[in-house]
């Protein structure tokens, strides 16, 4: 895949589309679904929930953590993971002023 031109974008528009990409996959997705139904998980909870080995649930937690949607906690061998509620609150702020934006203007 080439690389995307960011130039002439906001970086909020930027830091955007970097978090919707590593939404993009349904394990990102089912890892955000189980903590927030969760207040905390380690790695190996999510081993028993998805069908998905342990390095590879270790690399789509580094993704999430990466773009800010989560944060760890080392607690004895382990990391515990949670929703960082600071950035999915600035994630879910810019969709809402963009369908609100949407929803007062016409449709064609």
């Amino acid at each position: 895949m080439g690389i995307t031109k960011t130039i002439g974008f906001s970086e909020v528009v930027i830091e955007m589309a970097d978090i919707l990409k590593v939404l993009g996959h349904p394990a990102r997705l089912s890892i955000m679904e189980y903590l927030a139904n969760s207040p905390s998980c380690i790695c190996n909870d999510l081993v028993e929930e998805l069908p998905l080995a342990q390095p590879t649930i270790s690399r789509h937690l580094s993704e999430l953590k990466r773009v800010g949607l989560i944060q760890g906690q080392i607690s004895g061998k382990n990391i515990c993971y949670c929703i960082n509620p600071k950035k999915w609150n600035k994630v879910l702020l810019h969709f809402k002023m963009i369908t609100t934006s949407l929803s007062i203007k016409k449709q064609c």
